[in-house]
């Protein structure tokens, strides 16, 4: 085994160790900072506008906006080795179409700057700061946070140093908000190894397998392949960085939140285990928790008909319309 990936993975067990204990919950999330550019595009007869913006440290963020500027909001946050491209289901459909909807690439993400050092991800500040950049390009008023999977932590930064008061609510999916190895399944932890491995190969065969996992109805076979560009773009820093986080229980944070929670969880995930959103659940008193029976760790992509129609209702409520 390579030296610095025995001492990633002894280090982060020791972390785990460090981290299992502690238990809290809650929903809903929004935030603000930097515009850099505006450019009009098309897709699907649906107007986007694209939006970079400069985070804190200097990365540069790449997103899109569409929908009414006046229209209640969604920022929606994806997942480690995704991409904005992960909402695809979300920005066609007709129930959402009444909203102000942002998404954008995480850093080190799809067109977003991809920082080559380990401190780039381990700082919760960083992940913050992104989303108050993206907050403020688009010009988001008071927006509903949809956070999957390592989005759900992104969100809990965002919340842990800029606050919720400018957040109408927290949409936490299959979400991590808490690093500790009883709240995540054998598998992901088995996933570490071959992540951030220095051998291409064995990189290569974990990316892959990653994927594979996110899903209990898988997507068709062109659609796979799309998100194997996408994941691959995604580089080793961004895991190897963000396993070395310092800041590993957010779930005081969103105890503190006092916005509405959902928590949407797929009875299938392969990756994150329910008792993630149920402690959140157990500790927000303004939180409700939906589960999926027909999906895995992306309800939004395996049942996106019910994930819209609820995650629209809870916009609503949350902006009390």
């Amino acid at each position: 085994m390579h030296h610095s990936r025995r001492t990633l993975i002894s280090g982060m067990a020791g972390l785990f160790a460090l981290t299992i204990g502690t238990a809290t919950g809650a929903p809903h999330v929004y935030a603000a900072p930097t515009v850099i550019k505006e450019v009009a595009v098309k897709e699907k007869d649906i107007a986007h506008d694209a939006i970079t913006a400069r985070s804190s440290d200097g990365t540069m963020l790449v997103g899109e906006v569409q929908g009414d500027p006046k229209a209640p909001e969604i920022l929606f946050i994806h997942g480690l080795r995704q991409s904005r491209l992960s909402w695809e289901k979300q920005l066609s459909d007709p129930a959402l179409q009444n909203f102000r909807i942002v998404t954008f690439d995480l850093r080190g993400h799809g067109d977003s700057d991809k920082p080559t050092s380990l401190d780039a991800y381990s700082e919760a500040d960083n992940w913050a700061d992104d989303v108050a950049a993206i907050i403020s390009a688009s010009k988001l008023r008071r927006p509903v946070i949809v956070g999957w999977s390592l989005g759900g932590y992104v969100a809990g930064a965002y919340l842990r140093k800029y606050g919720g008061e400018a957040i109408a609510g927290v949409n936490l999916v299959d979400a991590v908000t808490k690093l500790s190895p009883d709240l995540f399944s054998k598998e992901t932890v088995d996933f570490i190894g071959p992540t951030v491995s220095h051998d291409l190969a064995t990189r290569t065969k974990g990316t892959a397998d990653f994927l594979a996992a996110c899903f209990h109805q898988p997507p068709s076979e062109l659609e796979m392949q799309r998100m194997l560009v996408i994941n691959g773009m995604t580089g080793r820093a961004v895991y190897e960085g963000f396993l070395q986080t310092k800041t590993t229980d957010l779930e005081p944070v969103f105890k503190a939140y006092t916005g509405p929670i959902l928590l949407t969880y797929g009875v299938h995930d392969r990756l994150v285990r329910i008792a993630m959103l149920e402690r959140i659940k157990a500790i927000h008193p303004n939180s409700q928790l939906s589960i999926f029976s027909h999906s895995g760790h992306s309800p939004f992509y395996e049942e996106p008909h019910r994930f819209n129609k609820e995650l629209a209702d809870f916009v609503r409520s949350a902006n009390n319309l």
